[in-house]
């Protein structure tokens, strides 16, 4: 494997936690084994959780591959089609994840820190993958990609949260307030390495020519 798909490959593996378990609550909802427990919160109003499971796959999946400089220049417009689909995915994503946080129960062991979280950082989606597609639509394909990597820092919040809570239950105890801020110290690393690439310098410096003057 190229060291140019070894960035897909790392989202894949890191979003694999949350994929998984997707995958299997879709499974229990339309009928299947429980396979995972069941969580009574979302028996009266599935729809929700079934657009953000779905969005979730198809925009961990396919957003991936957007992470392949070669691959996007060589399919230009498999690009712009999977990028239509993964801003309405990412929006499912974004909408649905505000939905729930609002609509349903909260879930036991969780506070107030992270119901307020999960409100900034679903709405901090949405914006970036709204924002990114008007600066594409202006041809400001700086702004664009920028936009876009914030909107995948975020949604791979999940696959990161699988470490950063087990840090902190480890380093602060079990407590609430300690879950909800591991919680978000995922979505705030991932941002992190989104900003430490978007602005890391990508051209490489000139080498001076033999006999050239300095």
């Amino acid at each position: 494997m190229s060291r140019a798909w070894g960035v897909p490959a790392a989202i894949v593996a890191l979003s694999a936690i949350p994929l998984v378990a997707g995958t299997l609550r879709l499974v229990q909802l339309v009928g299947g084994p429980e396979l995972i427990p069941a969580d009574a919160r979302f028996d009266s109003s599935p729809l929700p959780l079934v657009a953000h499971i779905v969005g979730a796959i198809v925009y961990l999946v396919v957003g991936a591959f957007q992470f392949v400089p070669g691959f996007r220049r060589r399919r230009p417009r498999w690009h712009r089609a999977a990028g239509r689909v993964l801003v309405v995915a990412g929006l499912f994503v974004a909408l649905s994840a505000l939905w729930m946080t609002l609509l349903y129960p909260r879930m036991d062991g969780t506070g107030d820190v992270l119901y307020l979280e999960r409100l900034l950082f679903g709405s901090a989606m949405a914006a970036s993958l709204l924002l990114g597609l008007a600066a594409i639509r202006r041809r400001d394909i700086a702004r664009h990609r920028a936009w876009m990597m914030r909107a995948y820092a975020l949604a791979l919040g999940a696959g990161t949260q699988a470490f950063t809570v087990g840090f902190g239950e480890a380093l602060f105890g079990t407590g609430v307030l300690s879950h909800d801020l591991s919680m978000g110290a995922a979505w705030a690393l991932n941002l992190a390495v989104a900003e430490w690439l978007i602005r890391r310098p990508t051209t490489r410096p000139r080498l001076a020519l033999a006999g050239s003057r300095p």
